[in-house]
């Protein structure tokens, strides 16, 4: 008689790789980060991790993401031993995300419960389309709406509308991490720009997209900005405008010039404060 050798039960680890990985650089940020933290915690969607990285805050920031990550175990807490600012942080971030989509977020913002959801529906759903945005609403430091900042559906649309402002609102993108490891996530020489840069380079890959209803509550504080850095986004945004004009991606149309032209000129003629306050009027949908 054959003795069958007794069979050695194998251990199966099973680890379900999240199909979204949420990336949120954190500084300074101990007044709303808890709001924040909860509205991606409380999303309708499930399937992802939190990658949280404390860019060396002073405050109690840190000490309020452990504190989450201790009940949350999708949360992952990294932190900077030196502040990095946000490009680098951000890259960082992209670097560690090991799911298929990215979704970007401030650590002040709020995502409205259905956000991911949709967003990864219309991905899915979608698969010529790397980089989906969605409407915003702005409000104030009381949670006072301000307006609601609408975004073309349409890529043709989109492409045109790069020469005048970004396609897709950075903090409300959901991106595929396959066309962030192709060209290398955020360029920091174009700082404080690089989202613009960045949509450059995503759409030589890929169309883009916004769903049409409001998904994130976007905070405004009127005093954030210095002119001398509005002044340098601003001299940044049209340097990569003029560059990107020749690429065969886009259109670069007569409008197209008149405005980047008129906007080099204004920039050494008109107050950079007072070109935001106008542009952000025209631009906005008072609701």
């Amino acid at each position: 008689m054959v003795k069958r050798k007794m069979a050695i039960p194998i251990k199966i680890i099973y680890r379900e790789i999240p199909l979204v990985s949420v990336v949120m650089p954190a500084y300074n940020s101990e007044k709303y980060i808890a709001e924040t933290i909860e509205s991606v915690l409380n999303q309708t969607y499930k399937n992802f991790e939190f990658i949280i990285i404390n860019d060396a805050s002073t405050d109690k920031t840190l000490d309020i993401i452990k504190k989450y990550a201790k009940k949350d175990k999708r949360i992952k807490v990294i932190e900077n031993k030196k502040n990095l600012g946000i490009t680098k942080t951000r890259n960082k971030g992209l670097e560690l995300a090991k799911g298929k989509y990215v979704a970007t977020h401030d650590s002040d913002d709020i995502s409205l419960p259905t956000r991911f959801e949709e967003q990864v529906e219309y991905l899915e759903s979608h698969p010529e389309v790397g980089a989906v945005g969605a409407y915003i609403r702005i409000f104030d430091e009381v949670n006072k709406k301000i307006s609601i900042r609408k975004y073309p559906k349409n890529d043709k649309e989109l492409r045109k509308l790069i020469y005048f402002c970004c396609p897709i609102a950075q903090p409300v993108s959901m991106i595929r991490k396959s066309i962030l490891d192709k060209i290398g996530g955020y360029r920091k020489i174009e700082a404080p720009s690089e989202d613009l840069y960045l949509w450059f380079k995503i759409g030589e890959k890929s169309k883009f997209a916004n769903i049409q209803k409001v998904l994130l509550n976007y905070r405004y504080y009127p005093n954030s900005t210095t002119g001398s850095k509005l002044r340098l986004m601003e001299k940044r945004a049209n340097k990569i405008r003029w560059r990107e004009s020749k690429s065969r991606h886009y259109h670069f149309g007569v409008k197209a010039f008149v405005y980047n032209f008129s906007h080099f000129i204004s920039l050494y003629i008109i107050p950079s404060k007072f070109k935001l306050w106008l542009f952000t009027r025209m631009r906005d949908s008072k609701r």
